[in-house]
């Protein structure tokens, strides 16, 4: 049996390479880039990943495309030319992604989180529950290649493209549904279709601010009231986690207010009215509005 001997040597110096924010210590701010690092190293792909952060700390990744959920670079390394890697995730058929959709879209608070550009840490066990596996588990369902004539997968340039990677997750969450087939403006839009299909449910919490009935898209208009003012229902929620996800779930709004866009507008309104009413109607605030002084 034969065995591919490759010396040691140190990778060429590149000028305005990429490099990781974290210059030491764990790569990956938010739970979801940490979660597909965590996934890496649960793939046995320890000691090559360790030899790739340096790669990325150092700035040896040189280019870094994601086009229709493959990721493409160029990893400079000791050779004179950058050996060139391909990155990609097996795609979900079309039943696996309307499963899912289905499944945050019955899911109100998450739903609102997605719609206004946050990540809910329960997604991954929704996608889950829908038979769909978000982040890759093996090799099978993580495909790479790289042009070195190292024979492991992965190299370390790989490994380096996956740091590298991992930090582009920290940017923008959505990536990982992009490598999974959809991107981000295609998933939303696919989201408010599934929202709109039927009544939608507003989870159990404990009584704090109040909600009022939901206004809803039509095509007469961009608010078509279910109920006349007089009849409008008001009930005390928790404060929601997402700034604004109610109205901004809706979409963006067909007028504008000079320069403002009516639904950012009103977003700011759904910040601000919430925490007044609490205030008013648990007697901290004077007739003429203004706050009680101790």
């Amino acid at each position: 049996m034969s065995y591919w001997y490759f010396p040691k040597s140190s990778p060429r110096p590149v000028k305005d390479g990429i490099k990781t924010a974290s210059k030491r210590g764990a790569i990956g701010e938010q739970w979801w880039s940490k979660r597909f690092i965590d996934a890496l190293h649960q793939m046995g792909m320890d000691n090559r990943l360790a030899r790739g952060r340096t790669y990325a700390r150092k700035g040896q990744v040189m280019r870094l495309d994601i086009s229709g959920g493959v990721v493409t670079a160029a990893v400079q390394g000791s050779a004179s030319k950058p050996y060139q890697i391909s990155i990609s995730i097996s795609h979900w058929n079309e039943k696996e992604w309307k499963n899912v959709l289905s499944a945050i879209s019955e899911q109100a608070l998450y739903s609102a989180q997605m719609l206004a550009g946050e990540m809910p840490h329960e997604i991954e066990g929704i996608v889950e529950k829908a038979g769909a596996i978000l982040f890759p588990r093996d090799g099978r369902d993580l495909k790479t290649s790289c042009s070195c004539p190292d024979y492991a997968n992965p190299c370390k340039h790989i490994a380096a493209v996956h740091y590298i990677l991992a930090e582009q997750f920290d940017k923008d969450p959505f990536l990982i549904f992009a490598m999974r087939g959809m991107g981000k403006d295609n998933l939303l839009d696919a989201l408010r279709q599934e929202r709109g299909m039927a009544e939608p449910e507003m989870p159990d919490e404990t009584p704090l601010i109040p909600e009022v009935t939901r206004p809803v898209v039509s095509g007469a208009g961009f608010f078509s009231m279910r109920k006349p003012l007089d009849c409008i229902e008001i009930h005390l929620t928790r404060q929601a986690e997402v700034k604004g996800g109610l109205i901004r779930s809706l979409g963006p709004s067909p007028g504008k207010i000079g320069k403002n866009d009516v639904a950012d507008l009103i977003a700011k309104a759904y910040v601000i009215a919430p925490e007044y009413v609490s205030r008013l109607v648990h007697g901290n605030l004077e007739k003429d509005g203004r706050d009680k002084k101790d």
